[in-house]
């Protein structure tokens, strides 16, 4: 028993929030954001005839407007000191990293190689934005600017709990996917979803979806592990 308490005091209690999301509340915040995002491409196109083909910097508008409000709302729930910090405080901090994450994502996204210029400026800010909600969004939301908490997520890559991987895997699962996606841009098909951010945002929404069923799983086998130690 007493080694018991001793582990419950151990590292793992830096993090409160990391330790307490359970699987359900995991999947109901997924399943949020994925239904959110479905529902996005949906209004575009049954009450604005826009495809993400034909049309993308409208289609991307659209896309990060809607999943970034649902993501600032769902992931404030999820916020660490919640004493300490109120639901609207973290709101208000994913509501700031939102272009904070943009401008991030613009950058490192033309250091790879996107196309610069004043026809795809409208594109690569819409679809800079979108990606700011995979990726920067949640973690301002729960942790705000803290420096400890972003260097072990995102420079680290070791989640210490649930709160920590249902920020991390989707995140990772974007850039990844936006990565392999970009693979046939440079191919000559002539296709017309081969440009710029097209097949890019299909890629990373992709690795934004799997990265959420990943986690949930990890979440699933990190509490069956919690359980059979405290068994």
């Amino acid at each position: 028993m007493q080694r018991l308490l001793q582990q419950r005091k151990g590292p793992k209690s830096i993090n409160p929030g990391a330790s307490f999301a359970s699987p359900l509340k995991v999947l109901l915040l997924h399943l949020t954001c994925g239904l959110s995002l479905a529902s996005a491409f949906w209004v575009a196109n049954n009450f604005y005839s826009l495809t993400l083909i034909q049309n993308s910097a409208q289609t991307l508008r659209i896309l990060w407007a809607v999943e970034a409000l649902v993501v600032i709302l769902v992931y404030g729930l999820f916020r660490h000191n919640p004493d300490q910090c109120s639901y609207v405080k973290a709101i208000a901090r994913g509501l700031l990293g939102l272009p904070v994450g943009a401008l991030v994502n613009a950058l490192g996204a033309i250091v790879l190689g996107a196309p610069v210029g004043i026809q795809h400026f409208t594109k690569t800010l819409h679809w800079s934005f979108l990606m700011s909600v995979f990726t920067f969004v949640p973690a301002t939301s729960v942790y705000g600017s803290c420096w400890s908490d972003w260097h072990r997520i995102f420079a680290h890559t070791k989640p210490i709990g649930s709160t920590d991987l249902m920020i991390c895997l989707p995140a990772h699962g974007a850039i990844i996917g936006a990565w392999f996606g970009a693979w046939p841009m440079p191919l000559d098909w002539e296709r017309q979803w081969q440009e710029w951010p097209i097949c890019v945002t299909y890629g990373a929404i992709l690795g934004y979806l799997v990265g959420m069923i990943v986690s949930f799983g990890f979440v699933v086998f990190h509490n069956r592990q919690e359980h059979g130690k405290v068994d």
